[in-house]
C-alpha cells in the first residue's frame, strides 16, 4: 500500500542496513583460493542522441566510450570484481570516461581477496598497474592483444574461459536493470545499485548453498 515515493524514501533510509547485510554475506561465503575477475560495464543515463544535452547528474557524470558495443554514452561506469564462480565481491562507480585501469587497484584491494590471482581483459594491460599490484601480493593476468609478442602462448584457453564468468554475471545484472537505472539523485542511484547487487548475490547463495546458508 506504499506510494512509490514513500517506498523510495524508506529504501534510502535502509542503505546502512543493506550495507551491513552485504558485509555479513561477504564474510560468510567461502571463496577461499578463488580467482578474482575484474571488468566494467556502461551505466548510461539517457539515449546517445541526448548525450550533449543531458543535465541529470551533470556534476558527477560525463560522456564515455564503450569499446565492446562501440558507442559513446552519457552516464557512469560500473567497475566490478567477482569470484571465478560468479559472486560479486565489490564494485566502484565512476564517471563514464574513467579508464578501467585507473580504478583497478581500489577495486581489487577493497575486498582484499584471499586468492592472489586476478583476471582482467585488455583494458587492464599496463606495466605500472601490474607492478603496483605485485607489491601488494597480487598477480594480474590479462590476455595479450593478437599483435603482441607471445600472444598465442600467453592467452591460455582455460584462463580466458574463467574470465568470461564476469560476462555471465553482467548479463544477470543487466536483467535486473543495472544499465537502466532511472534514479535522478545520488542516494537513489546508490540505493538501486546496492539492491541489484544484493539481489544477485542472494540468488547466487541460494543456488550454491540453499536456504541452509541463512540458518
Amino acid at each position: 500500500g506504499l506510494s512509490r515515493s514513500r517506498f523510495k524514501r524508506r529504501a534510502r533510509a535502509l542503505l546502512g542496513i543493506t550495507a551491513q547485510i552485504v558485509n555479513d554475506l561477504n564474510s560468510r561465503v567461502d571463496l577461499f583460493d578463488q580467482y578474482m575477475i575484474i571488468d566494467s560495464l556502461p551505466m548510461p543515463l539517457c539515449q546517445p542522441i541526448r548525450n550533449r544535452r543531458a543535465k541529470v547528474f551533470e556534476e558527477t557524470a560525463n560522456i564515455g566510450y564503450n569499446s565492446t558495443k562501440k558507442f559513446y554514452y552519457y552516464g557512469f561506469k560500473g567497475h566490478f570484481a567477482v569470484s571465478q564462480d560468479g559472486y560479486v565481491l565489490g564494485y566502484v562507480i565512476t564517471k563514464a570516461s574513467i579508464h578501467d585501469a585507473k580504478e583497478a587497484e581500489e577495486l581489487i584491494l577493497s575486498p582484499r581477496p584471499e586468492g592472489h590471482f586476478i583476471l582482467g581483459d585488455e583494458g587492464y594491460i599496463g606495466k605500472l598497474l601490474h607492478d603496483t599490484l605485485k607489491i601488494d601480493g597480487y598477480i594480474l593476468w590479462t590476455p595479450y592483444r593478437k599483435n603482441m609478442k607471445g600472444a598465442k602462448q600467453h592467452n591460455k584457453r582455460e584462463l580466458m574461459a574463467i574470465r568470461r564468468t564476469i560476462e555471465s554475471v553482467f548479463s544477470v545484472l543487466k536483467y535486473y536493470g543495472i544499465e537502466n537505472i532511472l534514479a535522478r539523485n545520488v542516494d537513489g542511484f546508490q540505493q538501486t545499485v546496492e539492491i541489484i547487487v544484493l539481489t544477485y548475490n542472494i540468488s547466487y547463495i541460494l543456488q550454491r548453498y540453499g536456504f541452509r546458508f541463512f540458518n
